[in-house]
């Protein structure tokens, strides 16, 4: 199983949106991150970058 963390702008702890996050979707110009437990974080804004290796997505 692959869980990723999302920040907002750069990695960085300040900036942590949500954790564990399993499914991301993107909806009417928002992003919807739903995490392990299946707690849904909205953010509106756009995927900068995902990085799946390292386990982290960066919205701006």
């Amino acid at each position: 199983m692959c869980l990723s963390t999302v920040y907002k702008n750069e990695v960085n702890d300040a900036n942590l949106l949500a954790r564990n996050v399993a499914d991301i979707k993107v909806e009417n110009g928002q992003i919807i991150f739903t995490d392990l437990m299946g707690i849904r974080t909205v953010f509106d804004g756009t995927l900068e970058k995902i990085d799946l290796m390292d386990n982290y997505v960066i919205v701006k």
